[in-house]
């Protein structure tokens, strides 16, 4: 049995924590900062990039780098419009009308672009583990419907993570920063990269129950940076007349810089946006340079940012409280540095809001939290969430009758008693529905599947029991009886992005064999790292001790040029051979350099003071 993880897999990072020694605690992902960006790159060479390494290529590689796949996850393709989703790479319809990635000749599933990120993540937590990792508490949104939940939970099963628990967002938050043993009711207000989710929760002596939750899938930071990527394209338009998306590179050098501006005027008012060489003309090369003031970035993101006001009243409602009577309003998710995100959540709860945890990671950490109840490390804790949008049956004139309604506690289980349209009916067509609206049609359609073998009956006389069941994780199971024959019809709500169990078992097999290949590349490309450090080191010492003769320079000399040699090699045995000995020359060389400084130093005449008089009477002036 390997270890329990929990991962924030995240629109625009992803983070994973561990639960030990008593608290959570957050791994490197390897490249640096504690939180991974959630991109995929497919490189010429048909190498596949995770993280750090496949954002910094991706303004040479745009149509082949692969990043925010959390918003197509669970979507049909004809959801998509220009203004909610604004990439470089094509998306397109599978066979079933999903949205997918295509990659050059072939097309990609989001679960399936999802798992590469999750089994870097699985790596890198074996590593800092020393031991296998075989299940997660992975966090989603809380406004997730069951297709974006279920297609989750296939992206980790193809990675080979067990899935212990889909636990909402807001609700890991809330584990991470508040006191278990606090008596207090508390707001998760939680913009991401990609989604808005806005839950109350109220915490009694370890029990986290959620009062109610909402929130917009399709809202985030992410529609930020489209803003401003419009802006900037529109005014070089209007400067020099050159449309810049028309260019297949200029683009995503925008998105870089819109997005470090966006960042930077978090902190500052001003923030200039240089972009040498963006095109050429006839003149030449052009440069774009401008600035871009705080005010101007929060009248381009003004009427986003003020969708989430209606979503801020509607849970206090819905939770059947008031702002006076909230103790606290925790943030979470990058897009809550923005200075006038911060202001709307102090005036729509009248209180200041707390921002004291990092949000980039408490969600990770609040994952963590959940599997050490699991695991029976903790027992102090309890966790009722409830399911973010009600689902219920399609009934005669196409209007949907809800079985389960939203924010109801879940795990959950209720039925409801239908009968049939018309006279000697023997087929019962059983359409499972999500969402809020009266109509079928403006619903999301889950799953079709019919209770057959009906007794002939004059319409209105049989009687069909339709059971919803839903799991801790917000999974649906759909159960129809005939209460008169007792014939029984059950099915899973199984959505899984485009994927059947075949397609999944062959992709589980392929990640195997890739995560491999993976591993190796992985240490191949840190062993080049030490060596690039020592290359550095090397020259550095030697280009500062240039009075030394060759003689007591060749072994380093020779050693370097050797690990320059072998740095290009893909033999990381060799590489790190060589790194240790170059090591031992660089240690010998400093040695010598110290020993011949020694030596100087001992050959110096000393210091000679000349005493201008014998007498020590301090009334002497001394002479000059």
């Amino acid at each position: 049995m390997g270890r329990t993880i929990g991962i924030d897999f995240g629109t625009t990072n992803s983070c994973i924590a561990v639960y030990e020694g008593g608290e959570a605690v957050v791994i490197q992902t390897g490249e640096g900062p504690r939180v991974m960006p959630s991109v995929v790159a497919f490189t010429p060479t048909g190498d596949r990039l995770v993280g750090i390494v496949a954002k910094r290529q991706a303004i040479t590689n745009p149509t082949d780098t692969i990043a925010s796949i959390k918003r197509l996850i669970g979507r049909k393709f004809d959801e998509l419009t220009d203004e909610t989703f604004n990439v470089s790479y094509k998306i397109v319809p599978d066979s079933r009308g999903d949205a997918a990635v295509n990659i050059g000749n072939r097309d990609y599933s989001p679960p399936e672009i999802a798992s590469m990120i999750l089994i870097h993540l699985k790596s890198r937590a074996e590593e800092y583990l020393g031991e296998e990792v075989t299940d997660v508490v992975i966090t989603v949104p809380a406004y997730f419907n069951e297709i974006q939940r279920k297609a989750t939970k296939t992206a980790c099963t193809i990675s080979g993570l067990n899935v212990k628990r889909l636990l909402n967002e807001p609700t890991a938050a809330a584990l991470a920063s508040t006191d278990a043993t606090e008596r207090k009711k508390i707001a998760v207000f939680d913009f991401g990269g990609g989604t808005f989710d806005i839950s109350v929760l109220q915490v009694v002596n370890g029990i986290f129950e959620v009062k109610a939750t909402t929130g917009n899938t399709q809202l985030g930071g992410d529609d930020f940076d489209a803003r401003i990527v419009d802006w900037i394209i529109s005014e070089f338009k209007n400067d020099k007349g050159i449309d810049l998306m028309e260019d297949p590179v200029a683009p995503q050098r925008i998105r870089e810089a819109a997005e470090r501006a966006k960042c930077e005027l978090s902190s500052a008012l001003e923030a200039s946006i240089n972009l040498p060489f963006i095109t050429s003309g006839d003149g030449g090369p052009i440069h774009l340079e401008m600035s871009l003031t705080r005010g101007l970035l929060e009248g381009l993101i003004k009427d986003l940012v003020d969708k989430t006001r209606p979503l801020c009243k509607q849970v206090l409602e819905d939770a059947g409280i008031t702002p006076d009577e909230l103790d606290s309003v925790v943030l979470v998710g990058g897009s809550t540095r923005i200075p006038m995100v911060r202001e709307l959540v102090a005036e729509e709860f009248s209180q200041e809001p707390v921002h004291s945890v990092n949000p980039d990671e408490v969600v990770a950490m609040g994952a963590a939290i959940a599997s050490s109840v699991l695991t029976g490390q903790r027992k102090d804790l309890v966790l009722l969430d409830v399911t973010s949008l009600s689902l219920g049956v399609e009934t005669l004139g196409g209007v949907m009758a809800p079985i389960i309604e939203r924010n109801s506690p879940i795990p959950i289980k209720r039925a409801r008693m239908f009968t049939t349209a018309v006279d000697n009916q023997q087929i019962v067509g059983i359409h499972v529905l999500q969402g809020e609206r009266d109509f079928a049609t403006d619903n999301r359609s889950l799953s079709r599947f019919e209770l057959t073998s009906l007794q002939p009956a004059p319409r209105g006389v049989p009687r069909v029991e339709v059971t919803f069941a839903i799991d801790a994780n917000g999974i649906l199971v759909v159960n129809a009886k005939d209460a008169i024959t007792g014939n029984t019809q059950e099915m899973t709500v199984n959505p899984s992005g485009g994927l059947n169990e075949e397609q999944v078992q062959k992709l589980m097999k392929d990640a195997e064999s890739f995560a491999r290949d993976d591993k190796a590349k992985l240490k191949l490309v840190e062993v080049r790292n030490t060596a690039d450090q020592l290359i550095y080191e090397c020259q550095q010492i030697l280009d500062s001790h240039d009075y030394l003769d060759p003689v007591n320079t060749a072994e380093l000399t020779k050693a370097l040029e050797e690990l320059r040699v072998a740095r290009e090699k893909d033999d990381r045995v060799d590489i790190a051979r060589i790194c240790k000995s170059t090591k031992g020359s660089l240690a010998s060389f400093k040695n010598i350099a110290e020993m011949i400084e020694d030596a100087v130093d001992e050959e110096k005449e000393p210091e000679v003071v000349i005493l201008d008089s014998e007498d020590d009477d301090d009334s002497v002036e001394p002479q000059l």
